[in-house]
């Protein structure tokens, strides 16, 4: 029986290695160069956004939890994670290790001191 996708079953590791073989199964590496990764990334990025085009911060969050909309946001973020993992997997890049090293520099940026309820950039704390 094969385990259950969720957040809490699956690792990192185990989401890139379906990812490749995903696209090894299919030939499919030959199109992945880091231009057509990087760019299929935002185009989906892109169609997550379109579900709260023109809506209020208050009303993106009701569009969000919509029964009506939630598979198809969650197949769109699928997407945009899939992308990022087959971009790490054909750069080499290690997204653990990439997510460590940006949160300790944003936690330099964004002291919570001063960040704490504020979104201004960190240049203007």
């Amino acid at each position: 029986m094969k385990k259950a996708f969720t957040d809490s079953t699956v690792t990192l590791a185990e989401l890139k290695s379906r990812v490749l073989a995903f696209a090894r199964e299919r030939d499919w590496e030959q199109f992945h160069a880091p231009k057509n990764l990087s760019m299929a990334l935002a185009a989906e990025a892109g169609e997550l956004m379109e579900h709260f085009l023109w809506a209020s911060p208050e009303a993106s969050l009701g569009i969000a939890r919509s029964k009506a909309k939630r598979g198809e946001i969650a197949d769109e973020l699928a997407d945009v994670v899939i992308y990022a993992l087959e971009f790490a997997n054909i750069t080499g890049l290690d997204v653990a290790g990439a997510i460590g090293r940006k949160m300790a520099a944003n936690a330099r940026k964004y002291p919570i001191a001063k960040a704490r309820g504020r979104s201004a950039k960190y240049n203007e704390l």
